[in-house]
């Protein structure tokens, strides 16, 4: 069944944003690096430079690993409120179109996309589209929630409406800013009124 008013598109990530990626890989990296999981900070930057990794070859093997010794994404558990606002977005006529660059390595493409429909699944998210992107200014969204620092500046530079999910990778970048789900919901919400205003079909004011 399609959405009651398709009338804007939500380009949202996983990573950081739905599943919480960062506390999984804490997990698995204390098991690559053998050592107590508490050892490892929760205050990382993006690439995990503060784990030890020093190089993109160093991350890649480890990412790796986590992916298919370890079904890292089929394995994340579910940022709160990811679903409860995802659902709620959904059913007040808004398209989510899930964007994420899960296939930057060669060579096991296939677990990573499968995973991905697992967890979504059975997490019970709603989205219309899964797009696999690195270029995601490219998929066409009119409201991006992300939460790398490089993809965030790209699509602002573009011109694209794009809510930093906040987490310590990303503490430089400017608002707009959310903390949390309930205040995507808000944005997006305040961002839709201010655009096209109360009086469309479909989507009542908050």
């Amino acid at each position: 069944m399609e959405p009651k008013e398709s009338r804007m598109v939500l380009g949202v990530d996983l990573d950081g944003v739905c599943a919480d990626f960062y506390g999984k890989m804490r997990e698995i990296a204390s098991e690559w690096f053998e050592c107590d999981t508490e050892a490892l900070t929760t205050e990382v930057s993006y690439g995990f430079k503060e784990w030890g990794i020093v190089d993109q070859e160093q991350y890649n093997s480890l990412h790796r690993f986590a992916v298919t010794q370890r079904d890292l994404f089929k394995r994340m558990d579910i940022i709160p409120g990811a679903r409860k606002y995802l659902r709620k977005l959904s059913d007040e006529g808004y398209r989510i179109r899930i964007i994420t660059h899960r296939l930057f390595i060669h060579y096991f493409h296939a677990p990573a996309v499968k995973q991905t429909i697992e967890w979504l699944d059975t997490h019970a998210i709603p989205y219309w589209d899964l797009c696999f992107m690195r270029a995601k200014d490219q998929v066409g969204a009119d409201v991006y929630i992300e939460d790398a620092p490089h993809n965030i500046n790209r699509l602002r530079s573009k011109g694209f409406y794009t809510i930093c999910f906040a987490n310590s990778t990303n503490v430089k970048i400017e608002q707009p800013r959310a903390q949390s789900w309930e205040e995507v919901y808000e944005m997006v919400k305040l961002y839709d009124h201010e655009r096209f205003g109360p009086s469309l079909p479909g989507l009542a004011p908050k």
